[in-house]
């Protein structure tokens, strides 16, 4: 029995059986079980070398990097990319030098939400090849995470816990993440009626040692508070790190929340953890979906809060 004549036996096209088949494209349950069914009865057997090479989508794929660097999140992300990208059949290229130096180009580009994002779209609108930021960016097809959201679970798991003098640690430069982490922070402490105190924001560079500086040196200089939200699980090691060495006990006197919820971290962390795996997914998906002529999108990710032993109830000060 060959594809061709199962096709025949049931009235339908040879590419209709053939989707049936790979899960592709949409059809009629029914249809597809049909389909299925007489497979089946027939005792069909599909070449497995077709079958793979059916379900490779022929497209390349680029990620630009810019001046972005692999730290701990952006290399389970990147390991997630290639893997999804793997199954798939796509093709993925890394792509570290300027968009401006590559004579050709890959079918879509992923671009890394860090510096010059306008410019680089610009480029890629000019050349017509489709661009997906790993972030969010209004007129722009984007995938993210909730960030705005999970800053604002960050603060409210602290605010619960009975604690109203909170921190928060990111960056000082405008990089997406930390823009809309850190609404969701502030929106937070709005609802519960607490007046924004710019002194309580920190700058911690998105990294350990960034994070450790920033509170030691707060923490030094007289500020005082109870806990503290970081933009990044980095930053929170960095921040428990520091208080630790000022003697200070986290979680009994300050509690810690983070932020991307990456394995390997040297503290159960309280944190907001990212999907990762399905922001690869979405990404690469949103890439062919867009090299097919499909329509722009915005896909925001859920996040979601993961209680840890970083977090306590806010003991009175004596």
């Amino acid at each position: 029995m060959t594809l061709d004549q199962l096709a025949l036996n049931l009235g339908v096209s040879k590419g209709t059986v053939s989707r049936a088949l790979n899960g592709k494209g949409r059809m009629a349950e029914e249809t597809r079980q049909r389909i299925l069914a007489a497979m089946d009865a027939s005792g069909y057997t599909p070449d497995p070398t077709a079958r793979e090479l059916s379900r490779r989508s022929g497209h390349s794929v680029g990620i630009s990097l810019n001046k972005g660097g692999f730290g701990p999140y952006f290399t389970s992300f990147w390991r997630a990319l290639v893997q999804v990208a793997g199954e798939r059949g796509t093709r993925f290229v890394e792509m570290s030098a300027p968009l401006e130096s590559y004579a050709r180009l890959p079918d879509a580009v992923l671009l890394h939400n860090t510096d010059e994002v306008q410019e680089r779209l610009a480029l890629l609108a000019r050349r017509k090849v489709p661009a997906v930021v790993l972030g969010h960016q209004p007129d722009a097809a984007y995938v993210v995470p909730d960030d705005a959201g999970g800053g604002a679970a960050a603060t409210r798991c602290l605010l619960e816990l009975g604690h109203r003098t909170i921190g928060f640690v990111g960056m000082q430069t405008a990089q997406q993440s930390d823009v809309d982490r850190r609404h969701g922070y502030r929106t937070a402490l709005a609802e519960a009626g607490i007046a924004p105190r710019p002194e309580l924001e920190l700058d911690g560079q998105f990294s350990v040692l960034g994070g450790y500086r920033a509170v030691r040196r707060a923490c030094e200089g007289g500020l005082r508070f109870t806990a503290l939200f970081c933009a990044s699980d980095e930053m929170a090691v960095g921040a428990i790190g520091a208080l630790e060495d000022l003697g200070l006990k986290v979680p009994e006197q300050v509690s810690v929340v983070g932020f991307d919820g990456l394995p390997g971290m040297p503290y159960e962390l309280t944190t907001v953890v990212q999907d990762i795996e399905r922001i690869a997914v979405e990404a690469i998906t949103l890439a062919e979906q867009l090299i097919d002529g499909g329509p722009r999108r915005e896909i925001v990710v859920p996040v979601t809060l993961r209680p840890g032993t970083t977090t306590a109830v806010c003991m009175p000060t004596v």
